[in-house]
């Protein structure tokens, strides 16, 4: 196990060091060079040193940074991550991470970097959220590297990423939920709403209802599955030629009118080996609407359906049913619980944009669906005297300290408290006697009182 140095004819000194043995059973030696002997000894110490605290890299070359991430993605976090949370650590792989730090080598990659990237990423109008978001997806990729030893030290971990103020619920109060609901009656999609603020169930979860696990007779909801949208991903063999007739590489001209509609503008143009486009794929898969599994298995539990609600959802059952018979043949059956008029699921897209609508004609604030929906479920719950333990069963929450941060105190409340308190702790007070006459007790009277009497 020991290193031998030496000059070689280039010029260079060089420096071997035995790591052990390879996978196939050969002697793992590594090379080191420099220009100076001391400076070939120093790095050869420091390989010998990491070689005995067993913290030595693997042999070959270390990937990029835009390689380890397509390794991670694809063979390691797919196996752990659900669908839609897949989707979204591609994107901002694709998006943020590679062309900011894409090219750098894993062991080579500073905090220098990592810090100039979240800089740029808030100059361009980023959230301080979305930076966090990608300091957590790659400080998690490198973690496997550095566990697997293709790195020595995972430098995310030096780097302080932005911090994140965390958004504060605005729930409805009650006349506004009753003046939203009032506003959805007049719409098909009641129903729906009357289970998303009166029930506090997340969108993708209310969408994804089926009527084979919504017990009527026991008053009970079961919620086995949820909606998501998920991004479409290329079946052929070849993902940079099927796209070929959709990249683009140069950016939009500033006057852009191909674009003009689009909320977020013109998008970014494609990198040299583009394999998006995948939606246009003919053995396009895995996207689209589909039904996932809920993220946990606490949001699978049983929720109870309160009483009044039951006398609508057989209505609702039933103007589904007549929906059926007209659509006839052109019916889709995924026996969601509520559909659009062909029998497919309702577009998340297209909720949350009726939600939008429902706020202004019912003349309430812009909210976030959230707000409306969960955040109000639990905050209401609270009001009418719910303890906090009953609301996270009802929220489904992991734990207290997630519902908690659900439910909203309100300031009649506050004061309502306030005031018991100190009725407790104080005497009442009483208020003061009046009196017709007035009497002095000066020692001058006393003495005059009793000459009289004498």
């Amino acid at each position: 196990m020991e290193s031998s140095i030496y000059l070689g004819s280039d010029g260079w000194w060089h420096g071997r060091v035995t790591m052990g043995v390879k996978d196939d059973g050969g002697p793992d030696r590594r090379h080191r060079r420099a220009k100076t002997e001391p400076e070939i000894k120093r790095k050869v110490k420091e390989l010998e040193a990491l070689r005995d605290k067993g913290r030595a890299p693997k042999a070959g070359r270390v990937p990029t940074v835009a390689g380890w991430m397509e390794t991670y993605l694809t063979d390691i976090a797919s196996l752990k991550l659900k669908p839609r949370s897949l989707d979204d650590y591609w994107s901002k792989t694709r998006n943020d991470i590679i062309p900011g730090v894409g090219r750098h080598r894993l062991d080579k990659l500073a905090p220098e970097h990592l810090e100039r990237m979240y800089r740029v990423m808030l100059d361009e109008g980023h959230a301080p959220s979305h930076v966090l978001k990608v300091h957590r997806i790659l400080s998690r990729a490198l973690k496997i590297a550095h566990r697997r030893r293709i790195i020595t030290e995972n430098v995310a971990t030096l780097v302080d990423p932005p911090t994140v103020d965390e958004i504060e619920a605005n729930p409805f109060t009650i006349e506004e939920a009753k003046a939203f609901l009032k506003a959805a009656a007049q719409r098909p999609t009641f129903m729906r709403w009357i289970v998303g603020v009166g029930m506090g169930f997340r969108q993708g979860e209310a969408l994804g209802f089926r009527w084979a696990y919504v017990d009527l007779e026991g008053e009970m909801f079961h919620p086995q599955w949820q909606l998501q949208r998920l991004t479409w991903r290329h079946g052929c063999k070849d993902p940079h030629a099927c796209g070929a007739r959709l990249h683009r590489f140069d950016p939009c001209q500033p006057d852009c009118k191909a674009h003009k509609g689009y909320k977020r503008g013109c998008p970014q143009p494609c990198p040299k080996k583009c394999t998006r486009h995948a939606s246009t794929c003919p053995e396009r898969k895995d996207g689209g609407l589909v039904f996932t599994r809920p993220k946990t298995k606490k949001s699978r539990n049983s929720v109870p359906i309160p009483p009044p609600f039951i006398p609508f959802l057989l209505e609702h059952k039933a103007q589904q049913e007549a929906l059926r018979a007209a659509a006839g043949d052109a019916w889709e059956e995924h026996g969601a619980v509520f559909t659009r008029p062909d029998g497919r699921p309702l577009d998340p897209r297209a909720d949350w944009e009726e939600f939008k609508e429902l706020l202004a004609e019912a003349g309430i604030d812009d909210r976030r669906l959230y707000d409306g929906s969960r955040h109000t479920a639990g905050t209401i719950l609270n009001e009418l005297g719910v303890d906090m333990v009953t609301i996270m069963e009802i929220l489904r929450h992991t734990q207290i300290s997630q519902t908690r941060r659900y439910v909203k105190g309100r300031s009649h409340l506050s004061k309502d408290a306030m005031r018991r308190m100190g009725d407790t702790f104080m005497p009442p007070v009483q208020a003061p006697i009046e009196t017709t006459t007035e009497t002095t007790d000066s020692r001058a009277e006393r003495a005059r009182r009793r000459r009289r009497v004498r």
